[in-house]
Formats: structure tokens, sequence, C-alpha cells
């Protein structure tokens, strides 16, 4: 059975920094994209970061390009996402997810691509 497991949410002060990490363990399939999504209050789903499985390529959304660094070593290690210069709208419920769909099909990371989810990890900022 597939699982993923994310940690390191918490509270932050705005410009602050906060790294969060997701797990995987099981056969997460020979799809390409692990991702970042978020959820605020009343709010849809969003893409907030993708990466090939295993590292290299990257994508993310233009709300948290050069703040936000998605980073994997191998297959075998976990996901993290590295936030800095954090705001209070970055407030959300974090989400890992894992694609079995190609890079092409999965990169710009529409939700309904993504078969797996962690259960999510609360980040507040606030002052």
């Amino acid at each position: 059975q597939v699982q993923l497991v994310e940690s390191g949410g918490g509270s932050v002060q705005p410009g602050g920094s906060l790294t969060l990490s997701c797990t995987t363990s099981g056969y997460i399939g020979g799809g390409d994209c692990l991702g970042w999504f978020r959820q605020a209050p009343g709010k849809e789903r969003e893409m907030v970061a993708i990466i090939f499985n295993g590292g290299g390529l990257a994508y993310y959304s233009s709300s948290v390009h050069g703040r936000f660094k998605i980073d994997q070593q191998n297959k075998q290690k976990p996901v993290s996402l590295q936030m800095s210069d954090l705001k209070p709208e970055d407030t959300a419920i974090y989400f890992c997810a894992a694609s079995a769909r190609p890079w092409a099909e999965c990169y710009k990371g529409s939700p309904i691509n993504f078969g797996v989810w962690g259960q999510g990890t609360q980040v507040t900022v606030s002052s």
C-alpha cells in the first residue's frame, strides 16, 4: 500500500522559513511527478511545486516561485519543500501527492492527475 506522510508544518512569522518533508512508502508506480499542493480555508486546492520523481526538473506556481524550493535527491529519499520569505497568504494545509502519469501530463499540477495523497500538514504564517 502506497503512503505519503508529510511533516514539518508549524507556525511562523511573516518573512520566516519552514521546510516540509514528504516520506513515501510502497511503490508509487511509474509516474513522473511528485508534488506539493496547498488548500486554504474556503479555497480550492492549488499546486505549489512539482518535481520529477527522483529529482531534477521542477515546476512552481507563480505565487511561490523564487521563495520556495522543491527537492528530492533520489527516489528513495523524501521530497522536501523549503519555504522562505513566508507571507500570511501562504497559510494553508500543505499536501504531498504522487502522480502515475508521465511528466508532460502532470507537471502543471492539476490535482485530478494525482492519485495518491498524504494527510496534510498545517502551515500558519502570522504575526
